[in-house]
């Protein structure tokens, strides 16, 4: 991870029919395109890669989430449970809908304890979004038991995760929907993409045209189609689709190479007593994008941490300060600070934020230490790399 480290001829390829086509637009112009469509192409192999009926391409992760949650009814007032561990994008998606996010604990997984996730059910509780974080995923049995106890949404947040499953099945195609993410720093990259997955097919033709404008998309006449309800543009181009699909190619690849880099790193820093590793759910298989390892307490992870910078092992996270990706600094969700009225529904709902604590979370990210696996590195720098991890993490416990 990321893809674009290996971009080659491929992707040159793919790219170069589209402008030579001269077609950007996923929808219309039939009779210019020359039997170009890149976007329906990626659509067809993802769905062989996520082993899922239906798949929607979109114009970001963070739309992809979003489009999810509306195309199963989410919206103004319903509460998405999520973890207190991702990204910001994931508070910013049900936001947009009018919905309330609540926030929850995460376990050893990295990813949402189940009884936290009971804890916050309420009456007004209409999904579950799991957030398959760095590459791994938390505990879905336990999750879906819980979800289809209450009758409730399973919405799978894989950005992270894409090559990673759970007893068999692609993460992103174990909840009603899943969501992916092909940004510039993924390990399949478009430039800037999305996807959204299920095997529902209300949901897919609701994701379908909420994701453009509420167009139907029957026929050959873009101007002559319907609009069945509304909708907004969230449209993948041509252009980022031919990157994808070039990049979907060779998934494999990047893969083998995440994993063998991955499996270097790990045998090195298993040798030392004071580390260990995120848990892995039985039957669980990580994407090997990130490397998560826990250190005794946060004053050892945070010497370790600035260890590596001052050392030059870029790519290590302690997110216990990071800004983007932990609740500790998510003051602008906090203190709802927007450049428009927040609704009155998420602003109720969002209070709790003011006194609730997190001690559980606190406990796992303020140990942990998440180290990005490059697809560029060569063998030897990667056991460079590791070796010297070793020798800093030991000055550092020792």
């Amino acid at each position: 991870m990321p893809g674009f480290e290996l971009f080659g001829d491929l992707e040159r390829k793919e790219v170069n029919d589209v402008l030579d086509n001269g077609v950007l637009m996923r929808y219309g112009f039939d009779g210019m395109r020359n039997g170009h469509w890149k976007a329906k192409e990626l659509e067809a192999e993802l769905q062989n890669t996520f082993q899922s009926k239906h798949v929607q391409l979109v114009s970001s992760g963070t739309a992809a989430v979003s489009i999810a949650l509306a195309s199963a009814g989410v919206g103004a007032g319903d509460e998405v449970i999520m973890p207190t561990f991702t990204f910001v994008a994931s508070f910013e998606a049900i936001m947009m809908l009018g919905a309330v996010p609540v926030l929850a604990d995460i376990d050893d997984t990295l990813g949402l304890d189940s009884e936290a996730v009971k804890a916050a059910i309420t009456s007004k509780t209409k999904a579950v979004m799991v957030v398959q974080m760095c590459g791994s995923m938390a505990n879905m049995d336990a999750l879906k038991a819980v979800c289809d106890a209450h009758k409730l949404l399973l919405i799978e947040d894989a950005c992270q995760a894409i090559g990673g499953s759970y007893k068999g099945k692609p993460l992103g195609s174990i909840g009603d929907l899943g969501c992916f993410s092909f940004d510039f720093v993924k390990t399949i990259t478009c430039g800037e993409g999305g996807a959204v997955v299920t095997n529902n097919e209300a949901y897919y033709l609701n994701a379908d045209h909420y994701s453009d404008h509420g167009h139907d998309h029957i026929g050959h006449d873009r101007g002559a189609e319907t609009h069945p309800f509304l909708g907004y543009n969230f449209r993948i181009s041509e252009l980022h689709a031919a990157v994808g699909l070039a990049q979907v190619k060779r998934l494999p690849e990047f893969l083998e190479i995440q994993k063998m880099n991955f499996d270097i790193i790990k045998r090195a820093l298993a040798q030392i007593p004071q580390v260990t590793f995120r848990t892995v759910p039985e039957g669980g298989i990580e994407s090997c994008a990130f490397l998560n390892f826990f250190l005794p307490d946060l004053e050892t992870a945070t010497k370790v941490s600035e260890a590596f910078k001052n050392n030059g092992i870029d790519a290590c996270f302690h997110y216990y300060n990071n800004n983007w990706h932990y609740i500790r600094k998510w003051e602008h969700l906090k203190n709802l600070k927007s450049l428009y009225p927040i609704s009155h529904e998420v602003k109720e709902g969002l209070r709790y934020l003011n006194e609730k604590s997190f001690e559980k979370s606190d406990h796992y990210i303020a140990r942990n230490i998440s180290c990005l696996i490059k697809l560029s590195w060569t063998k030897d720098e990667v056991e460079k790399r590791a070796n010297k991890m070793v020798e800093l993490i030991n000055s550092v416990v020792n």
